[in-house]
């Protein structure tokens, strides 16, 4: 990396692999270079970061007064040690946290995890990457380092479904406007979900139209840190179905988002994984 950059270090990540985090499905702005690195923008910041040991080393638009936004983000104050060691007490969990050890939630902009998962209904990660790669470059502020912002829902609420045709996001366009004019006027609240019981916080978002269980439970988790929100997609159904025909088990309360991440990405990449 070029000496110029600037350049932020925070200690005591562990644990924490940035590629499974960054690539398990839950962000959709990052991507692997070619030195093994993750390059980014996540806060208007475009970015690289890799971890060395149990240092997580962020260059780019950083500085010495982001180390909490960026702790936040990678929810590096909560402590997944300890979150995983009783998730392990079950069976099916402790094969998937040992496959893929290192997940932590992203704790993304609201407003940017609420419109991605939008974006995601029916559909698969290349897709919703080049939808929201060109959603940015359409709409968001071009970064010094030739990125875009993810726009805001002030932006985007002046906008129409013609216009965001080049977009080729199909049906969910006129649900992308109608977050962007609902969050806007304040018809959605974004901060005061922050702070609503986790029900109240679903309905809330499902004012929306096109936001239903999932989408809602999918923003709860990945744009405001309620790891009690469980987001049900076909792996994860198939999932409950196969192991858990009666409900998660017990180790899960409280965190059923974090079980929910390591099933997924489990489910989805070991080819036999019911194999003793």
């Amino acid at each position: 990396m070029s000496e110029n950059l600037k350049k932020l270090v925070l200690k005591g990540v562990t644990p924490l692999d940035a590629g499974l985090t960054l690539d398990c499905g839950q962000s959709f702005r990052w991507s692997e270079n070619k030195n093994g690195t993750w390059h980014g923008v996540a806060f208007g910041r475009s970015v690289d970061v890799f971890v060395d040991g149990d240092e997580l080393i962020i260059t780019g638009d950083v500085n010495e007064n982001d180390e909490q936004l960026w702790r936040d983000y990678f929810d590096l104050n909560t402590d997944y040690g300890t979150i995983c060691q009783n998730l392990c007490e079950d069976k099916w969990l402790n094969k998937a946290i040992s496959a893929y050890a290192g997940i932590r939630i992203l704790k993304q902009e609201p407003w940017e995890a609420l419109c991605s998962f939008i974006i995601s209904q029916n559909n698969n990660i290349p897709r919703i990457k080049g939808i929201i790669e060109r959603l940015c470059a359409t709409f968001g502020e071009k970064l010094s380092s030739g990125d875009y912002s993810f726009p805001s829902a002030q932006v985007l609420s002046k906008e129409s479904v013609e216009s965001l045709a080049p977009l080729r996001a199909g049906f969910r366009a006129k649900y992308i406007i109608d977050a962007a004019k609902k969050v806007a006027d304040g018809t959605v609240d974004l901060e005061k979900i922050n702070s609503m019981p986790i029900e109240d916080a679903r309905l809330e978002l499902q004012k929306i139209s096109g936001v239903g269980p999932k989408v809602a439970e999918c923003t709860l988790l990945y744009g405001f840190g309620k790891k009690e929100a469980f987001p049900v997609d076909v792996w994860v159904r198939r999932i409950m179905g196969e192991l858990y025909p009666d409900g998660l088990p017990q180790c899960t309360k409280g965190v059923e988002g974090i079980a929910q991440q390591y099933l997924f990405h489990w489910r989805r990449n070991v080819e036999n994984p019911f194999e003793e």
